[in-house]
């Protein structure tokens, strides 16, 4: 009977990205394996994926299936910031069936499911599969994560309350504020959601992590070490990155036009501004940002979205492009034609990143984004809007020491001195020198990691090996 891997992402564009490049990145070790990868999809965006997969089923391997779940029903009282964790929820059951059914027909060596799934950890062992977690983000953040019940115990009040610099194994001194933003506030839901998923990873057969001991080197092995998880033991780890997508969703005429413009500029002299799929500003601090990128004197490219609206869905605000002229200072787009670029909504960031003129990232700190800058040796400058993008802010820039640090005011906007004062360090200053020298000692760190006898191709091999053991 063939082999087979299941795959089982959260159902966010980001998570689903790097599962399928896990998938194709498996079948480098052995090609003939059969990836199946469950799609669970959020009800309010049930089309907004499509392009990234039509896209995707055009290019990937026919070894590849995808099995798109059945759309669940969310109850009225389900909340924005858990409704992804409920879908997954009420996912199971057709979870359950679809492991069945390739069961059947398949030998499925394991099932690897995002960390955001850890509800189905108990499908999989009803069914007598090893399975294993795939972690989205970086070691550094993990180690919080599995510290997490010791910071629960040790802390009665909520961490946004308090005004100290928590010592977490393995990382710099994390500032309260800056833990990520569903560890915040023990009374919510969400709360309760990832202390529960912090258990649920030391359930598993191993964590699998897109990263590599190189750039991570005490974080992967504090862990490893179990010093995260004080009371129990701590599954094997496996550190295969990095693996980053080149692809993504369709860009119609924006593709050809900014990649042009880029190769009109001289090598290394353009500062790339972007902050991924769910990042957002007020048109205020959009106006900052032109004023700021104006005053530097610096050559850029800035993917501009719309501001968030009260009265639309964010599908809906996706769909629509932004009015540049209404959103940006009058005249910025004339004053500032000869030396930028601004792009509406979306470009190939892989691809933008790895082109020669390209000398800087302004990011909002998404760890794929950070691994896509890092494999182009492109140094960053860290500004974090969501998630755990502060706490990564800390780790790339003190830690890694591969990124500058945007400073924000305590309401977190970002005025335009701040702007040109960081562009410009990152662009011409010596500590920027010192930050490009050591991204690029990390680009060339990352591909020795994935070169037969590297860490990250020892650790894949591996990593079949224990699934291969389990299922004998």
């Amino acid at each position: 009977m063939e082999q087979a891997i299941v795959l089982y992402p959260s159902p966010v564009l980001t998570h689903q990205m790097a599962m399928v490049e896990l998938g194709k990145l498996l079948l480098t070790h052995q090609p003939s394996l059969s990836i199946h990868i469950l799609i669970a999809t959020l009800p309010f965006q049930a089309e907004s994926n499509a392009p990234f997969f039509s896209a995707v089923s055009a290019t990937i391997p026919s070894s590849i299936t995808f099995h798109k779940l059945p759309i669940v029903t969310l109850p009225p009282s389900t909340h924005h910031d858990t409704v992804v964790f409920d879908v997954l929820r009420l996912n199971d059951p057709d979870v359950h069936h679809a492991l069945r059914t390739i069961s059947d027909d398949y030998k499925v060596n394991a099932i690897i499911v995002d960390f955001f799934c850890s509800v189905a950890l108990k499908v999989a062992s009803d069914l007598d599969l090893p399975t294993y977690c795939f972690y989205t983000s970086c070691a550094g953040s993990l180690a919080s994560l599995l510290y997490l019940p010791t910071l629960h115990k040790n802390f009665t009040g909520n961490l946004e309350d308090l005004n100290l610099l928590l010592d977490i194994p393995g990382v710099p001194p994390i500032p309260t504020s800056d833990m990520p933003t569903p560890t915040l506030k023990r009374d919510k839901k969400i709360y309760e959601i990832f202390l529960d998923i912090s258990t649920c990873l030391l359930q598993s057969a191993g964590i699998i992590m897109n990263t590599f001991e190189s750039i991570e080197p005490r974080a992967i092995k504090t862990i490893g070490d179990g010093l995260c998880v004080p009371d129990c033991s701590t599954p094997p780890i496996y550190c295969i990155g990095p693996f980053i997508a080149n692809g993504g969703a369709a860009g119609g005429d924006i593709v050809p036009e900014c990649l042009k413009w880029l190769d009109s500029q001289p090598s290394k002299s353009v500062v790339f501004l972007s902050f991924g799929s769910l990042g957002l500003f007020s048109m205020q601090q959009l106006r900052e940002i032109a004023v700021g990128l104006e005053r530097s004197g610096q050559r850029f490219l800035w993917v501009v979205r719309n501001p968030p609206s009260e009265n639309q869905s964010p599908a809906m605000n996706e769909k629509m492009d932004p009015d540049l002229n209404l959103l940006l200072p009058e005249g910025f787009l004339e004053r500032t034609k000869e030396r930028g670029h601004v792009a509406k909504s979306w470009v190939p960031q892989a691809a933008v990143l790895t082109h020669d003129s390209v000398g800087g990232f302004v990011t909002h700190c998404g760890w794929n984004s950070v691994l896509e800058s890092v494999c182009a040796g492109v140094p960053m400058v860290a500004w974090p809007l969501y998630a755990e993008q502060r706490y990564n802010r800390v780790l790339i820039v003190e830690e890694m020491k591969i990124a500058l640090p945007m400073v924000e005011s305590e309401t977190g906007f970002v005025n335009s001195t701040e702007v040109e004062k960081r562009v410009k360090e990152l662009m011409e200053s010596k500590e920027g020198n010192s930050v490009r020298e050591r991204t690029i000692a990390m680009k060339h760190a990352a591909k020795a990691a994935l070169t037969e006898g590297g860490p990250s191709s020892i650790a894949l091999a591996r990593l079949f090996e224990s699934w291969t053991q389990k299922s004998v």
